[in-house]
């Protein structure tokens, strides 16, 4: 396990917890008590630290190295049921999205999500979660073909941000974004959008509009992401503490602004310290969402989606 700064403080205690159990599986001693107190101990000083996280420490929390990526929730949930499609019928297959057809119990859906590396060579393979326009053309190839058979959408946002470079503005990187927008707000069958982890940009917003659009409790869903803010206001990433309050990026300000529909519970101290809570958590989530549009009309799916997003902002003529 990985420590961020601020948790610091529970890691002589994760120590402690760890010998204890050592203890009582080499020697057979009863340790139970001594364990129990320890246990409760951590989850008392992760409750105080994370109930008071700042922005920043939130968007720290989204790219924890040991949280859960999009193929471990799916394949923790869709287990052998999942089926991973490839390539967008144009140019190539983008390692940076990931996609194909799976159950959660009995019912199918269409997941596609942006995809993290745990090492430097996963990393460079996954060019570490941000697509090129193959990418997102390949999602959309797969969202017809889950509305042609009326399958229900899933994806799930990680990244960093569409890629940069230029052979991703050679073949259309803002076209390809521009037009899933498009595609997704009139797509006739159920979308569910889920933020995992970072969700920054225009590269979120390839795979982000929806009929429900839920976030994580411990991610970030932004415009820009605060160091990039900072580099531009202050020409310098020492303020990105400060650019992280004003965006006002973390789930609950989203929500607050009324920009998402739900923020999904993550297990005391996050998804990272507990993969299988954390993913009970967003199964419950992704399912209550499809409950509630399983049984709407395309059409009216499709218009009421659309007035959602055309409700986002203020103006004045």
């Amino acid at each position: 396990m990985e420590y961020l700064e601020f948790e610091r403080p529970v890691e002589e205690l994760d120590k402690s917890y760890k010998q204890c159990l050592e203890v009582a599986e080499k020697t057979g001693v009863d340790v139970t008590s001594a364990c129990e107190k320890i246990r409760k101990e951590i989850e008392k000083k992760l409750k105080d630290i994370y109930k008071n996280l700042t922005p920043w420490q939130r968007v720290q929390v989204s790219r924890h190295p040991n949280r859960p990526y999009t193929l471990d929730y799916i394949k923790a949930l869709a287990g052998d049921t999942f089926f991973e499609l490839h390539g967008d019928r144009q140019f190539g297959d983008d390692k940076a999205m990931v996609g194909g057809l799976g159950k959660i119990g009995d019912q199918t859906y269409m997941f596609i999500g942006m995809q993290k590396g745990r090492n430097t060579k996963e990393r460079q393979y996954r060019r570490f979660g941000m697509p090129n326009p193959e990418g997102y053309r390949k999602a959309l190839r797969l969202m017809k073909l889950a509305e042609r058979f009326r399958i229900p959408v899933v994806t799930l946002i990680d990244t960093p941000g569409a890629f940069p470079g230029i052979e991703a503005e050679e073949r259309g990187q803002g076209e390809a974004i521009a037009r899933n927008i498009m595609e997704m707000s009139r797509l006739k069958t159920p979308i569910i959008v889920t933020i995992i982890g970072e969700g920054a940009s225009g590269g979120a917003l390839g795979i982000g509009v929806g009929d429900k659009v839920l976030m994580m409790e411990n991610t970030w869903y932004s415009v820009i992401s605060p160091e990039s803010c900072s580099s531009i206001l202050w020409r310098s990433w020492e303020h990105k503490e400060k650019a992280a309050e004003a965006l006002k990026l973390t789930s609950k300000d989203m929500k607050k602004l009324g920009l998402i529909d739900g923020i999904i519970k993550e297990p005391v101290g996050g998804a990272h310290r507990d993969w299988e809570q954390a993913f009970a958590y967003w199964k419950d989530a992704v399912e209550g969402a499809y409950n509630e549009l399983k049984d709407l009309p395309p059409d009216q799916l499709v218009r009421k989606r659309v007035e959602k997003f055309n409700g986002f902002g203020v103006w004045k003529e």
